[in-house]
């Protein structure tokens, strides 16, 4: 047999040798074994021809290309990339290819588990994947033998594989008309004879544009004067072998046809694809137009789309509070609707009303009601909720405005837009503020001053409107917790006023491009109940379902844990280092340590504050609470609070959160005394007497700790200008530690003596500096992540493996002292 007895690595390049050799087979792809590229871009850019599973032994077919389709299917890296012509599957003894196309449908089933191993060829979703591609397979699909049919391979790789780019139409679905509308972008768009800025200023967008060539039908021939439009509602569409956009849709009129500049390239580009799109994946296409449009619209017009299950939830739980019969009695007014999708499966289509920011959209939601979307044309339309007048809206919508009684019958039911005015790398001094945003609205004008900080955000500024201007009415919306929970929104919470009724908590990356690990809840406040928001309990689902709930804490200023760690200021001098602060919550954990050297940037962007004598517990204490901490999509904005008095009394807390410091900071010794080595010359084996030996002196007890006391709460207490505090002497005792403390320091202190057994090392190292002289720094002067020192590497693990142990066991004191609350 040609490649029998080798390895996968070794066959995987002799088949690339031998018959793909005119092509580029070093390109690796996710998890995928094989993949054949043409050695030159062409016009669609990195194109892929094809992708194999490759087997040493003897395997079935079928077997290997169902795990093959099992690895796509779990990256979704037809998501990602374009698909190829071919797929493939190959062994030592035979290599087989199947077009793409043919079993593309596969990936498109219905309640389906693709995070199951594709090895595991017991699995029944395995099974399952071969019993629905078996009969497609036998029929599709060509094997060749490497020896028997040496000549009939290198000719279809010849005929099919190479000519792949140009004689394989690709069908357009759900999954890739994203990745067509990036090359069309790059090739298409640059052809268009029009002015893009003056189309942009009339909210109409290259994408209006690929959404026209899209929906045509090409007639299956190689020429465009017989496309045809299929859908007479877009907003642009393309007829007499250009674009023509609908006039009655704009202020400002377009009359003439806008043709193309090379019609050979626009073939060359659309001989690629088979239009239309599949006829089952057309709806979903149009009504998810907002994943075409770029990210700064998007967050300007909150064009955003609402997961189906969560919108379904989000009716579920308006159902539980208003009665099963809800929709008769109420009426619904989505103001931020993008293509009305928070809509779908709403019933009663007289009470509902869908008002977005861009026309393109309203003749989205006018085109689904064509095809039968239970929505009133009459009752969609454009109106520009930050900005116009109510005086636009539809007479029958103001009646109900206007009216007391019907007001409290409006559910303003929305998932708003949340740009701000001023991003995180803007406010950080990295950025700018987003030109035409928050800070533009007739809203923010108005508001700004008594509402403050909230209304440099859009989602906010819904609220604010509807608060002053629908009162009394039911809000039903989608939004992150900071309206509720940031100090940043004191000002809101003081001046919106309602009563909370019910509401859901879900993983934000459930939502489309949504990477961040934190919570989006959709929450109902009736506005005819005035109240203060206070904490109240929400229920809590990820994609498995319900998980539990959680109590949502409100808070003031002078609760958080900053207000307490300002109580330990001290200006005396004779610093042991500095501790830098970042916000308030759990996600800002990793911007919290503590350093003899902080940087520029720190002094100007966050709090910090100095180390000494006087406080050098409780900066522990703040440091250790902080960082073992370790956020998850759940408590990601949870805030830190004012702690209890109870921690002042556990010695064991305290002492935990000192040791868990001393093994957990970005000390070091070029920059100064190193005061922080946890050990004396004599437990390392030092070479030389240390500079410092305030640590362990500390520990010993033989240095004498003055502490503050202040009443927080004491109007007489300067506590503001932090230059007075009053200084009690503690009594002067050795340090006790705990298990899991002790567990720590001896797992130090082998790394310590290692360290020290090397030749020509700085004798006051830090642990900063100790994984420095081991792990060494790259090209970019940055540390390595590993070292080549198999016994250094080991005890680093053992050291961070202890304390792994002690971070567990100070957790439960985080919250049993109010540092967090459940």
């Amino acid at each position: 047999m040609r490649y029998q007895n080798i390895r996968e690595e070794e066959l995987k390049n002799k088949v690339g040798a031998d018959w793909f050799k005119q092509f580029d087979t070093t390109e690796i792809l996710g998890n995928i074994d094989f993949t054949v590229f043409p050695q030159q871009d062409n016009l669609f850019g990195r194109t892929p021809l094809l992708w194999a599973e490759a087997k040493t032994g003897n395997f079935d077919v079928v077997t290997m290309f169902v795990q093959l389709i099992l690895t796509i299917g779990k990256a979704r890296t037809f998501d990602k990339t374009m698909p190829p012509a071919f797929l493939g599957a190959f062994d030592f003894k035979k290599i087989a290819f199947v077009p793409y196309i043919n079993i593309q449908d596969i990936f498109y089933i219905n309640d389906f588990n693709w995070n199951v191993a594709p090895s595991n060829h017991e699995s029944k979703e395995f099974q399952l994947i071969k019993q629905r591609i078996e009969a497609t397979l036998k029929q599709n699909t060509y094997v060749y033998d490497y020896e028997k049919d040496e000549k009939e391979l290198q000719s279809f790789i010849k005929n099919n594989v190479a000519k792949a780019t140009t004689t394989s139409k690709l069908k357009i679905d759900k999954n890739n008309f994203i990745p067509i509308y990036l090359r069309w972008l790059e090739i298409v768009k640059p052809i268009i004879d029009v002015n893009w800025e003056d189309l942009k200023k009339a909210n109409i967008l290259d994408s209006d544009f690929y959404l026209a060539d899209l929906f045509v039908d090409d007639k299956d021939t190689q020429t465009i004067g017989d496309d045809l439009s299929i859908r007479e509602n877009l907003f642009v569409m393309f007829q007499n072998e250009g674009y023509k956009i609908a006039k009655e849709n704009l202020k400002q009129m377009f009359d003439a046809t806008i043709m193309l500049k090379n019609k050979d390239t626009y073939l060359h580009f659309w001989k690629r694809y088979k239009r239309p799109p599949l006829r089952e994946f057309q709806d979903y296409i149009i009504e998810r137009r907002d994943l075409l449009v770029p990210q700064d619209i998007r967050e300007r017009k909150g064009a955003f789309f609402t997961p189906r299950i969560w919108v379904e939830l989000s009716q579920k739980y308006l159902t539980d509070y208003l009665g099963e019969n809800w929709q008769d009695d109420y009426y619904i007014w989505d103001c931020a609707a993008g293509t009305g999708n928070l809509l779908a499966g709403l019933t009663n289509k007289y009470n509902i009303y869908a008002s977005t920011l861009d026309q393109a959209d309203v003749n989205v939601m006018h085109e689904r009601i064509d095809h039968g979307a239970n929505l009133l044309k009459k009752n969609v339309f454009q109106f520009d909720f930050l900005n116009d007048d109510f005086s636009k809206l539809p007479q029958s919508l103001q009646d109900i405005i206007n009216d007391e009684e019907k007001r409290k019958k409006l559910v303003v039911y929305i998932n708003p837009p949340y740009a701000e005015s001023g991003d995180s790398k803007q406010r950080m001094g990295t950025g700018k503020n987003k030109a035409n945003v928050a800070s533009e609205t007739m809203i923010y004008k108005i508001h700004s001053d008594n509402y403050g900080t909230a209304t440099r955000e859009l989602f906010t500024q819904f609220l604010i409107r509807i608060n002053s201007e629908i009162t009394n009415s039911i809000v039903a919306h989608f939004s992150t917790l900071k309206f509720v929970q940031s100090q940043n929104f004191a000002k809101f919470r003081y001046y919106f006023k309602a009563s909370y009724k019910s509401g859901f908590l879900v993983p934000a990356n459930t939502f489309d491009n949504v990477k961040g690990q934190f919570p989006i809840g959709f929450y109902v406040w009736n506005l005819n109940e005035k109240k203060n928001i206070e904490s109240f309990n929400i229920d809590v689902y990820n994609l498995t379902g319900y998980v539990g709930e959680k109590l949502i804490h409100t808070h003031v200023k002078g609760t958080f844990l900053i207000d307490w760690l300002r109580s330990y200021y001290d200006k005396s001098g004779n610093n042991l280092g500095f501790l830098r602060v970042n916000g308030p919550d759990v996600q800002n954990n990793l911007g919290v340590f503590i350093t003899t050297n902080p940087t520029e940037n720190d002094i100007k962007k966050h709090f910090i504050y100095n180390i000494t004598l006087m406080n050098v517990l409780q900066m522990s204490i703040y440091h250790s609470v902080r960082i073992s901490t370790k956020a998850t999509w759940l408590n990601d904005r949870d805030q830190y609070l004012f702690p209890n008095e109870n921690w002042q009394t556990d010695l064991e807390f305290q002492n935990d959160c000192l040791a868990y410091t001393l093994f957990n900071n970005n000390i070091q010794s070029q920059f100064g005394a190193n005061h922080w080595i946890p050990f004396t010359e004599y437990e390392v084996n030092a070479q030389a007497k240390f500079e410092s030996n305030f640590m362990t002196n500390f520990i010993k007890g033989k240095i004498q700790q003055e502490v503050p006391t202040i009443d927080l709460f004491s109007t007489a207490n300067p506590l503001s200008k932090f230059e007075t505090l009053t200084k009690v002497e503690k009594e002067n005792k050795p340090l006790e530690f705990s298990e899991e403390a002790t567990a720590v320091f001896d797992a130090g202190r082998e790394l310590w003596k290692y360290y020290h057994a090397q030749k020509d090392v700085n004798v006051n190292a830090s642990l900063y500096d100790i994984r420095e002289y081991f792990q060494g720094r790259n090209d970019k002067g940055r540390m390595n992540s590993k070292s080549d020192d198999a016994t250094y590497t080991q005890l680093i693990a053992d050291l961070r493996s202890k304390l792994a142990v002690l971070a567990d066991k100070i957790k439960p004191k985080v919250y049993e002292y109010g540092f967090l609350k459940e």
